[in-house]
């Protein structure tokens, strides 16, 4: 939408929609430089593997025309319990040059994939209450998926420079938002097209991170069945705009079903971290991703759960110039979460 100067952008590329955030460092803080979005049609990502390269190249140097992006150092977030597996694990104390030698060893008991074909990265958090012991956590991603990514973004004329986990993006978002209470473990919800995201933070720190293959497309293949319609006039429906011959009362019921299958997906992740001997309950929900646009959708979520749930505010704390327009900009914040935490990304970031 607008000029930016040369510098690096955040791009999240999702299944029904590619986006863009780029952000200047200004004195105590940020300030919004490009901010922008692209649909993509449904088949071009499936299951987080990109199904057709050609058409995805295309929609990216679109959207780089569209938002008359000039950088091309770029950060590009992964997801998908098909290709990232994120885990706390404890470890005998060492140190960081140390536990580089031998991480591929320590990963090889709690990474599913081959280990030859996974890129293999840690975060030393700290150390445990027991001696000699640290909390640590590991990121395995499989090189074949990561390499479709930077393959297709290379080809649209980017150079993608740090591959990061989208659960981190959001963390890292966070982080510059909201204040961090010492106690509470808040959950960062995101919910896409096709995927949930669950972050859980205790003190500001990940204790608990899961992705599921289920996202907002179960409120469109619904809707699509129920009333019999193009992918696209579902979309519309989805997002409370009219469609001929269907009453927005029956769309609602149709689109409230499938919110509580979803919201009972998360609920399945909560419980299992609530079981675990070492953590309580979830205090607070902020919810990110398409499906915290859906009519009524954080309502239905906090009534079910029992948690308070507020809708994510990825630019609270980041300078947005007059050039935008802010309700726009609001209106469409929890769908560009993740592209904000990529975009606070610098080249050099461990």
């Amino acid at each position: 939408m607008f000029r930016g100067r040369k510098g690096t952008i955040g791009l999240d590329i999702g299944s029904s929609y590619i986006k863009v955030v780029q952000l200047k460092d200004i004195k105590g803080g940020y300030e919004l430089e490009i901010f922008d979005m692209l649909p993509l049609p449904p088949e071009i990502i499936v299951d987080g593997s990109i199904i057709d390269s050609f058409r995805l190249i295309d929609s990216l140097k679109e959207l780089i025309r569209k938002a008359k992006i000039k950088a091309k150092d770029t950060i590009i977030g992964m997801a998908g319990h098909s290709s990232v597996i994120i885990k706390r694990i404890s470890l005998p104390e060492m140190s960081e040059e140390e536990l580089s030698e031998s991480i591929k060893f320590e990963a090889e008991q709690y990474v599913l994939f081959n280990i030859e074909d996974v890129n293999l990265d840690f975060q030393i958090l700290g150390p445990k209450e027991e001696p000699g012991q640290m909390d640590v956590i590991l990121v395995a991603a499989k090189k074949d998926i990561i390499n479709e990514y930077v393959s297709v973004v290379k080809e649209a004329g980017l150079n993608p420079i740090i591959v990061d986990v989208n659960l981190f993006a959001l963390e890292n978002m966070y982080e510059i938002n909201y204040e961090i209470e010492p106690d509470k473990n808040v959950a960062i919800v995101n919910i896409g097209a096709s995927t949930i995201n669950i972050n859980i933070l205790k003190g500001g720190i990940s204790v608990f991170t899961r992705d599921s293959a289920v996202g907002s497309n179960l409120h469109t293949e619904a809707l699509q069945r129920e009333f019999n319609l193009t992918y696209e006039n579902a979309e519309r429906l989805k997002k409370g705009e009219p469609v001929e011959n269907v009453s927005s009362e029956d769309a609602l019921s149709v689109i409230e079903s499938a919110s509580e299958e979803i919201i009972g997906e998360v609920n399945r992740s909560f419980k299992y971290f609530g079981s675990t001997a070492l953590y309580e309950d979830t205090n607070e929900v902020i919810l990110s991703g398409g499906c915290a646009l859906i009519k009524d959708f954080p309502e239905l979520f906090a009534e079910k759960l029992g948690i308070e749930t507020k809708v994510i505010g990825p630019f609270r704390n980041i300078k947005i110039p007059k050039r935008f327009d802010l309700t726009y900009v609001e209106e469409i914040a929890p769908i560009m979460a993740v592209a904000t935490g990529l975009a606070l990304r610098r080249p050099g970031d461990r």
